[in-house]
Formats: structure tokens, sequence, C-alpha cells
């Protein structure tokens, strides 16, 4: 698996457990850290840095996905699909390097894997929307 990919895994994991526990994000990670198999350090170092901005922006990026995401309120998302996008979102508004494609693409994957049957096509389409329209980079 690829190290950004892994990042990205981790990070849904964490954010999961912070919604599901209430805990403060700084539990959450270091929970995971301290229990978890070591990784590399860039992989630690994308991974709090996609928690820690998906969080320090989360009024932000909800507001974003609430926009695009027709008839769902963020609330009522499946919990995976809210974090999904909120760490796409992040990337596709906030991490310039990234190509939309890139951030889109390892979002659906993400979804396919811990969402329900139709979670893929639900990340994509409101993920689609806000890179042809939020996003302000290059594609």
């Amino acid at each position: 698996m690829r190290k950004r990919t892994l990042s990205r895994e981790i990070a849904l994991k964490v954010l999961y457990a912070w919604e599901m526990t209430k805990d403060p994000p700084e539990e959450c990670l270091a929970r995971y850290w301290n229990g978890g198999e070591e990784v590399a350090r860039d992989i630690q170092e994308f991974t709090d840095m996609l928690v820690r901005g998906v969080l320090s922006n989360r009024d932000d990026i909800d507001r974003t996905i609430a926009a695009y995401a027709t008839n769902w309120e963020i609330g009522r998302m499946a919990t995976i699909d809210r974090n999904v996008l909120r760490i796409a979102t992040f990337e596709l508004l906030y991490i310039k390097d990234i190509p939309l494609k890139v951030a889109i693409n390892e979002a659906i994957e993400l979804a396919k894997k811990y969402g329900d049957k139709d979670s893929g096509k639900f990340v994509n389409g409101v993920l689609d929307k806000i890179s042809k329209t939020e996003a302000k980079r290059e594609k």
C-alpha cells in the first residue's frame, strides 16, 4: 500500500474513533500510534496533518460538503462517508500539491473499502461537484 493511501486510511480510523468516543483528537491519535504497529515517520506526519487539518477546518469543510451533498444533512450521513468526505474535502481545498483526481480517487477507494455498497458513488458525486466549483487549482 502506498504511504499516503495508508495515511488516509489511518486518518479515517482516527476520525471515526474521535466521533464514536468523543475523546479529544490528540488522545485518539496517541491511542492509535501507541497501540498500533510501527509506521514510517512520514506516514505518521501526513496522517497527523490530515486529522488536525480536518478538525481545525471542520466547520468550513462541513459547510462545503453540505452545500454539495444534495438532500443530505452532514449529521445524517454515515460516519464513514462523512469522514471520507471530510478528508478529501480538506485535501481539495487546503493541500495544493495533491492533484484533484488523486484526492477524489483515494476517497472513493476508502469509501468502497469501509462504507456500504453505495458509498463510493455517493462520495464520488459530492467530491466531483466540490472539485469543479470550490478547488482553486489546476486539475
